[in-house]
Formats: structure tokens, sequence, C-alpha cells
């Protein structure tokens, strides 16, 4: 099991500005869970015990639709920390945490959250920052779903995609999403998904291999109406 001091995750999160011994006292009480794709870590409603940060892997954060369908909310991957917000307001999520890829995470119990929220003033700004952009990240959220149409909302998607997760050597999205999960992202039925993607290619914005995508003209996607 590798420790928390050596781990190249922590520096992409709040966990970085925790002292040695509160570094040390997580890394000791820490332990490593592993999920297969589309394994569920947590579900809406859920008491979390602990924050899980991602080690390897890529989750996506889930809310039940009035209708019964999942809405993505956000993807997770290396350094992204899950249900630190439940934990630190002590409530049952409102969120489920989904595998979408095998996933390495490390769980931290939740005395070893809050005893440093309390008494590390730099690990509570920190957290207080990243807690901030998420609330700033979900307004926007909800004025895109209100005044933007679902084609800009996809195109929106792919490029956020394409800078989070970065693209392979053949400049194909690192990130391979199924359709349904582009749909489940923006907030529309799978075959509207399918039918903006094909509409996307026939106007060579980008260019498809099964599921994976290449943007072929950024710009031009930027400017979708």
């Amino acid at each position: 099991m590798s420790r928390c001091e050596h781990c190249i995750a922590r520096q992409l999160n709040s966990i970085r500005t925790l002292t040695k011994v509160e570094l040390k006292r997580v890394s000791h009480c820490k332990t490593t869970k592993y999920y297969k794709k589309g394994a569920i870590i947590f579900d809406e409603g859920d008491a979390l015990n602990g924050v899980f940060c991602v080690r390897d892997g890529i989750a996506k954060l889930t809310k039940l639709s009035p209708n019964g369908k999942d809405q993505t909310v956000k993807l997770l991957g290396k350094g992204e920390l899950l249900g630190q917000r439940s934990v630190i307001s002590n409530e049952r999520s409102n969120l489920s945490a989904v595998a979408l890829n095998d996933i390495e995470l490390c769980y931290v119990p939740k005395d070893q959250t809050v005893d440093p929220l309390q008494n590390n003033q730099v690990f509570s700004f920190d957290v207080l920052q990243h807690l901030a952009k998420d609330l700033r990240h979900a307004e926007n959220d909800l004025i895109d779903m209100a005044q933007k149409t679902v084609k800009q909302r996809l195109a929106q998607a792919i490029m956020y995609v394409d800078k989070t997760f970065y693209v392979d050597d053949s400049g194909h999205l690192n990130l391979i999403l199924s359709r349904e999960d582009y749909s489940n992202f923006v907030g529309t039925a799978t075959e509207s998904a399918i039918r903006i993607i094909s509409q996307f290619k026939k106007d060579n914005l980008i260019s498809t291999q099964g599921k994976r995508i290449k943007i072929e003209n950024l710009e031009k996607l930027q400017r979708i109406e």
C-alpha cells in the first residue's frame, strides 16, 4: 500500500495542505478500495463515514431525476475527492458515485478529515476554496441548462472531456464515454445525443472511431449555436 506522503494524487487536492503529523495519521488509517467499471461506490441517500480520493481511474457523480433517469453531474479523475461535502456537513449524500472505468480509491475515515478541519486553518481554507469552486460550477451548469441548446451543451461536454482528461497519441479523447454517458451528462435523450454527434461528424467538427471521439475543429465546436 502506498503512503500518502509519496502519493502524486494528493498534490491535486486539499490533502497536500495537511501537516506531516496529520498526513502520517491519514496514511496509517486509510484503506485502498478497488471497483470495477459500473460498480456503485456509494448511493444517493447513503450516510458516508469517510472520504474517497481517486488514485487511479475515473468516477462519475450522478443524480436521479424525477423521471427515473440518472443525470451525470461531474466526472472525477486522479486526485479528486468524493464524499467530502457530506462528511463535512454530516448529511447523507445527495448524489451517487459510480466507477466509470476500473478505479482505485483511497478511503480516509471521517475523523481524519474533520479533525484537521477544526485544527488546521490552511487545510480548512483550501477545502472551502474547493467547495466554493464546486458551487460555482454547479451554478454555471444550471445557467447552461436554462440558456444553452442541447447541441451547445454536447459540444461543451466533448470539449470538457478534452480539456480535463486530454487526448491519446492519435488525438482521440483519452476518456471513452458511451453515447448514453454523453446524453446523461447534458440532460437529453440518448437518441438525441447520437443524432447530434452524427451531425458534428458531418460538419467535420469531430471524427469517431467506435466510441472514440477526436476533435477536428475546436474553433467551430466552440461557436456551435
